[in-house]
């Protein structure tokens, strides 16, 4: 049987009651932690501590853990989800850490995205821009004749792609700027590549953005940091037919 010992990692992780008292970072210190432990695992870890020592634990979002839902949003050493590429923070493990190094985990910070409690934000945000952009002119019932409407492959991966969004915030919270450029432009382009999403596409293509200047997002920053934290590798290339889509919709 290995002997070998866990992993010692010392944490300043963000404490804030709501949104509207102060926040500041606490001390914690976990041992013996293995490296093939998600990072989230690690937080359960510090939690039982926390509740054993009659402590409030730490309150962070999560749902699927295996990187599909996005709901494990949080800043880890100053990077969206962590430093490891195309990664959420569920999926981040520990063997990417040294054996006594100091994490920092915060919160997004955007003020679309009102902090909740401790690493917890508020993303509603983006489902109203989500509800903003209605519906697809599709017919419903039985499952359609796949050959019916034909698509182009080339069109067919660039929707799949943008779908793979799952808004989790990264794109918000690396911009300087806080824009949600990158998330809408998905949302949009997803069905912009799509022959099904034709009817109504100047008035989404209006109305989602329309809806993330009333959310008090920013304006894109045009330096690609969303790019570069977006865990499914979303492109800069959709920002651009968003903002093609746009001209296209106000022209009309």
């Amino acid at each position: 049987m290995s002997s070998k010992k866990g992993l010692t990692l010392h944490l300043k992780v963000w404490r804030q009651k709501n949104a509207n008292e102060a926040g500041r970072f606490s001390d914690y210190t976990v041992e013996n932690i293995s490296e093939h432990a998600s990072f989230l695992e690690m937080l359960d870890v510090l939690n039982i501590q926390l509740v054993a020592k009659g402590e409030e634990p730490v309150a962070f979002d999560h749902d699927c853990r295996e990187g599909i839902c996005g709901s494990c949003a949080m800043m880890i050493n100053g990077c969206a989800h962590g430093e490891q590429k195309q990664t959420t923070a569920c999926q981040l493990h520990l063997r990417h850490f040294k054996d006594g190094e100091t994490i920092v985990v915060e919160p997004w910070r955007a003020r679309a995205f009102p902090i909740i409690k401790d690493l917890v934000v508020d993303r509603s945000a983006f489902d109203r821009i989500m509800a903003a952009g209605g519906f697809v002119s599709t017919s419903v019932g039985n499952a359609p004749e796949a050959n019916s409407i034909l698509v182009p492959q080339q069109d067919a991966e660039k929707a799949m792609d943008a779908a793979a969004c799952i808004g989790c915030g990264a794109c918000v919270a690396s911009c300087k700027n806080a824009s949600a450029m990158l998330f809408v432009s998905a949302k949009v382009s997803q069905l912009a590549h799509l022959p099904q999403g034709g009817p109504e596409r100047a008035k989404r293509a209006k109305a989602m953005v329309a809806q993330m200047d009333r959310e008090r997002f920013g304006a894109c920053s045009n330096t690609g940091a969303c790019e570069a934290a977006c865990p499914k590798g979303i492109q800069l290339e959709n920002i651009a037919l968003l903002n093609r889509e746009l001209a296209r919709a106000q022209i009309k």
